[in-house]
C-alpha cells in the first residue's frame, strides 16, 4: 500500500502570496543541529522584512549525525531528522509562504559520506560487493586492489592494530567503525576473514596512493557518486524532485558539478525532471572563462561576481607596492609564495604527487591500457612513467577547472601547454607521450568506452587538482593581500577597473541575468567585511609596512615571515576579536599551506611556535598598534564595506545574502563562518539600513532588476571622477559608490566632481528628504554616506 502524500504547500492566509518563479534575492541559512528548521522558521518574519524573496537552505537530506554542514549525505530518501525531518521542512515552507517567501535548497549530487554505519547503500556494497544493486551508485575501481574496496580508517599498519579489529556476529568492529561481513565469513580467523571481504580496512595514510574509489577532492570520507547513471540519478533525486513538484521547495543550488562525469547531461536531466525550476551551479570560472551556454541553468552561485566586486575596491598600483613590501618582509621563495604563477604551479605538482596521487595513478592506468591496445602504432611503446609525467605536466598547466567536451578541450589543454610540458623529458622521443595524452584528451585517438573513461577521469582529476592546489594550497602560501585569496579570485592580478567591472555587468545582464551573485558564503575564507577592510591596505601600502615593522619588532618570535604577514593582516581585517578564533584560523592556514606542517604530517613544535607568536604578537599588546592603525582608517573601511554591499545588491543577477551579513559581519574561514547567528542582529547599524533599503527597492521594482532589465554605466566628471562608480538599472534605479576613498582624501576630496544624472528627479532611497536632478555634486551626493541609492521620484513608493 502506497502511503498517502502530504498536501502540497500553498500560500496560506489572505495576505499571503506565492514567491516569484525566479528569486529577486535569496538569504542563505546554514542549517545544523544547533539551527534546525524550527529556528529557521522563527527567523522568517525578520528575514521577510528585509526584502528577500527566498530562503536559501544548506543541504536538507539525511547526513552523518552531528554534521555541521550537511554535505556528507547518507540517505537521499529522507529529510534530515536532526533538523526536524520532512514535517519540519514542510512547516518551514508553510511559514515562509505565509510571509511571501520561497525556498531554494542546496543539493549534493557528486558524493556521499563514506560512513557505512549510516550510509545503507554503501553498507550493502561492502557486504555484497559488485553484485549489490547499489554497486553502480559509487565510482569504484573493482579491477584494482584485488577486487577489494579500500577503506582507509585504520590508525596504523594492519599488523600494529590487528588487535583492535574484531568480528561481532555479522559485523566487523574497529573502535567506532562498524562494517558488514560477507555472508559465510563470520567464523573465519581474523586474518582470513579480512581477506574474504569485498573491502579491506587499511591504514589511513594509504588513501594518498592506493585508494580505488573516486572521492570529493582529496577527502576520503566522501565517496563519489555516479549520477551519470539514470537509475542512480532517479534514486538519489527522487525526494528532492518530489518536494519540488509538491511546492515545498522552489529552486536549487547544485554543489560542485565539476566533480561529475558529465555535468552538461546531468544538468539537462535535472532541468527536465525538475520542471525548469530556477537553478544555479557552484561553478568557479577563471577570469577569461565563461559558463557553458548549453547548460540549462540560471547561472553560477556567484563567485565570479565576488571577484569583480572585490577587485573594484582594490587599488592596482597600491597592490603592486604592497607586493614589494611583502617580499621584503617575508622573503618568500619564488615558487613558495614569492610569485603567484610559480607558487600555483609548484602547489599543483605537490598535490598531484601527494593528495591526488591515487587519482593520477588511475588515470595513468587507463591511458596505458588504451596505448597498449591501440591499433595505431603512434600510441604504442609508451611507458607508464612517461604517460604519468605527461599527464602531470599537462594538468599543472591548466588554468581552468576542467574541459567539458572534446570540442572545448583544445582551448583548455593548449598547444602552448604541451610545448612546455615536453621540456620535462630529456629524450625527445619520450616527450611524444605528451602528444599522445593530449590527443586522448582532445578525442583525436578514438571514441570507445575506454577513451570516454579517460576523458572523463582527466576532467574530474583536473577539477580536483585546481581546487586543491589553488584554493586550498597556493592561497595559503602567496599572501601579499589576503582579500584577493578568495574562491574564484586571482591573487596575481586582483584589481578590477571600473571599465572592466561595467563590461562584466553588461555581459551578465545580457547572457545570465538571473545568475546568482555573492560576496560572502559558507566557503569564503574571509567574509566580505573583512576583505573590504583588507582592500584598504592597497591604498596605504607604505603606512602598512611601517606599522607592521613596529608591531613585528615588538612581537618577535614569528616562526616564518609569510605566516607573520598573514597573521598581522588577519587581525587587521578582523578587528577586535577573540584570540582563539584567530588561532584556529591561522592553524588551518599553516596546515593548508603545507610548507612546515600539514593535516597529515603535523609538526607540533612548529604549530606550538605559531600559537606562541599569535599570543605574544598579533593577539597580544603589539596588536594594539595594528588596531590603532585600523581605527585611523575606519572611514575608508566603512566606504568599502557599504560600497561592496550596495554594488552587490543592485548589480545584475540575483544577490544571495549569507546569514548575518545584512549587518556588519566579520568572519574567518570555516568553521568560524558557519557559527549560528542571532535574529534580528543586536546592533544592525548603517550596513543593515543600506541592505534593507536596497532589498526593499528590489522587491518594490522587480522589473528594474530582472531578466528583462537593463544596465547602464554612468560616468562622473571632474578631478575625482575615477573615485565614483555609478550605474543605472532600467532607467529607474541609480547606484553610486565611492571607490578608493583613502586615495580620494589624499588627493583633496571630491572638489568640483559631478555625476550627470539621467533626465528627471531622483529621490534618495537612504535619505528620502533628498532629491537630485541634473548634475549632482559628488560632495553633496555622498555627504551622509559614501554610497547613494536613488530612484526616479515620479514613481517612488513608500519604502515600507
Amino acid at each position: 500500500m502506497t502511503p498517502e502524500r502530504p498536501d502540497p504547500v500553498v500560500p496560506a492566509g489572505p495576505g499571503a502570496s506565492a514567491p516569484p518563479a525566479a528569486p529577486t534575492a535569496t538569504y542563505r541559512l546554514q542549517l545544523q543541529p544547533e539551527f534546525p528548521f524550527g529556528a529557521a522558521a522563527a527567523a522568517v518574519p525578520y528575514l521577510a522584512s528585509l526584502g528577500v524573496s527566498h530562503l536559501h537552505l544548506s543541504p536538507v537530506l539525511e547526513a552523518v549525525p552531528g554534521s555541521p554542514h550537511g554535505y556528507d549525505v547518507v540517505d537521499h530518501a529522507r529529510v534530515r531528522e536532526e533538523l526536524g525531518g520532512e514535517e519540519g521542512l514542510r512547516a518551514l515552507a508553510r511559514t515562509a509562504r505565509e510571509h511571501g517567501l520561497g525556498l531554494v535548497v542546496d543539493i549534493v549530487p557528486n558524493h556521499m559520506a563514506m560512513s557505512p554505519r549510516h550510509n545503507r547503500a554503501l553498507w550493502e556494497v561492502l557486504r555484497d560487493g559488485p553484485a549489490s544493486p547499489y554497486a553502480r551508485w559509487f565510482d569504484i575501481d573493482w579491477e584494482a586492489q584485488g577486487g577489494q574496496l579500500l577503506v582507509p580508517v585504520l590508525g596504523g599498519p594492519l599488523g600494529e592494530v590487528l588487535g583492535d579489529l574484531r568480528a561481532d556476529g555479522d559485523v566487523l568492529r574497529y573502535h567506532d567503525h562498524v562494517f558488514p561481513l560477507r555472508e559465510g565469513t563470520e567464523d573465519l580467523p581474523l586474518p582470513q576473514l579480512l581477506d574474504a571481504q569485498w573491502y579491506r580496512p587499511v591504514w589511513w595514510r594509504l588513501a594518498r596512493t592506493e585508494l580505488n574509489y573516486r572521492r570529493f577532492f582529496s577527502i576520503s570520507e566522501l565517496i563519489g557518486l555516479r549520477v551519470e547513471d539514470p537509475e542512480v540519478f532517479e534514486a538519489t533525486h527522487a525526494t528532492i524532485l518530489r518536494l519540488l513538484h509538491e511546492g515545498v521547495i522552489d529552486g536549487l543550488r547544485v554543489d560542485h558539478p565539476d566533480g561529475l562525469a558529465d555535468p552538461g547531461t546531468y544538468l539537462r536531466r535535472l532541468h527536465e525532471a525538475g520542471g525548469g525550476r530556477w537553478t544555479v551551479v557552484e561553478k568557479i570560472l577563471a577570469d577569461s572563462e565563461h559558463l557553458p551556454a548549453s547548460w540549462p541553468v540560471a547561472g553560477t552561485t556567484g563567485y565570479d561576481a565576488l571577484r569583480h566586486v572585490d577587485g573594484l575596491f582594490t587599488d592596482p598600483e597600491g597592490h603592486e607596492e604592497l607586493l614589494g613590501h611583502y617580499r621584503r618582509f617575508a622573503a618568500p621563495q619564488t615558487d613558495r609564495g614569492g610569485d603567484w604563477a610559480a607558487t600555483a604551479r609548484r602547489a599543483a605538482y605537490k598535490v598531484l604527487t601527494h593528495e591526488l596521487a591515487t587519482e593520477c595513478d588511475r588515470l595513468t592506468r587507463v591511458a596505458h591500457r588504451l596505448c597498449a591496445a591501440s591499433p595505431d602504432p603512434a600510441l604504442r611503446d609508451r611507458a607508464p612513467w612517461a604517460l604519468r609525467t605527461a599527464l602531470r605536466e599537462l594538468l599543472v598547466r591548466m588554468e581552468v577547472y576542467r574541459p567539458y567536451t572534446p570540442a572545448d578541450a583544445a582551448s583548455v589543454v593548449t598547444e602552448e601547454a604541451a610545448r612546455r610540458a615536453r621540456r620535462a623529458f630529456a629524450v625527445p622521443q619520450e616527450a611524444g607521450a605528451v602528444d599522445v595524452v593530449r590527443d586522448l584528451v582532445l578525442g583525436r585517438a578514438g571514441d570507445g568506452p575506454d577513451h570516454v573513461e579517460f576523458r572523463t577521469r582527466f576532467a574530474q582529476t583536473a577539477s580536483a587538482l585546481r581546487a586543491k592546489s589553488v584554493e586550498d594550497t597556493a592561497f595559503y602560501r602567496y599572501v601579499p593581500l589576503l582579500s584577493a585569496n578568495e574562491v574564484g579570485g586571482d591573487p596575481g592580478a586582483p584589481a578590477v577597473s571600473p571599465e572592466r567591472f561595467h563590461a562584466y555587468c553588461a555581459r551578465v545582464q545580457r547572457d545570465w541575468p538571473l545568475t546568482g551573485t555573492v560576496v560572502s558564503t559558507h566557503d569564503t575564507k574571509r567574509s566580505a567585511d573583512v576583505r573590504a577592510a583588507l582592500a584598504v591596505l592597497t591604498e596605504a601600502p607604505r603606512r602598512w609596512a611601517d606599522v607592521l615593522a613596529e608591531a613585528a619588532g615588538a612581537g618577535d618570535g614569528a616562526p616564518d615571515g609569510q605566516l607573520a604577514w598573514a597573521a598581522w593582516q588577519t587581525v587587521f581585517g578582523l578587528g577586535p576579536a577573540d584570540g582563539e578564533r584567530v588561532r584556529q584560523a591561522l592553524l588551518k592556514h599553516v596546515r593548508e599551506a603545507g610548507m612546515y606542517t600539514s593535516w597529515t604530517e603535523q609538526e607540533p613544535p612548529y604549530e606550538e611556535a605559531v600559537a606562541r607568536f599569535l599570543a605574544a604578537g598579533p593577539c597580544g599588546p603589539p596588536g594594539e598598534r595594528v588596531a590603532a592603525f585600523r581605527k585611523s582608517l575606519e572611514p575608508h573601511v566603512r566606504a568599502n564595506v557599504l560600497g561592496t554591499a550596495l554594488v552587490h545588491l543592485t548589480m545584475p543577477g540575483v544577490p544571495d545574502l549569507y546569514q548575518g551579513t545584512e549587518a556588519e559581519y566579520r568572519a574567518l574561514v570555516d568553521p568560524d563562518n558557519r557559527r549560528p547567528v542571532a535574529y534580528p542582529p543586536a546592533d544592525p547599524g548603517e550596513k543593515a539600513a543600506v541592505t534593507r533599503a536596497a532589498l526593499r527597492l528590489r522587491a518594490r521594482r522587480p522589473g528594474a532588476f530582472g531578466a528583462t532589465a537593463s544596465y547602464e554605466p554612468l560616468a562622473a566628471r571632474g578631478p575625482a571622477a575615477a573615485h565614483c562608480v555609478a550605474f543605472t538599472r532600467s532607467g529607474e534605479v541609480l547606484t553610486a559608490v565611492t571607490r578608493l576613498s583613502l586615495r580620494l582624501s589624499q588627493e583633496g576630496g571630491w572638489r568640483d566632481t559631478v555625476l550627470p544624472l539621467p533626465p528627471g528627479r531622483w529621490a534618495d532611497v537612504l535619505a528620502p528628504d533628498r532629491v537630485f536632478s541634473g548634475h549632482a555634486r559628488a560632495e553633496d551626493l555622498f555627504a551622509p554616506l559614501p554610497v547613494a541609492l536613488l530612484e526616479r521620484a515620479e514613481e517612488a513608493g513608500e519604502d515600507g
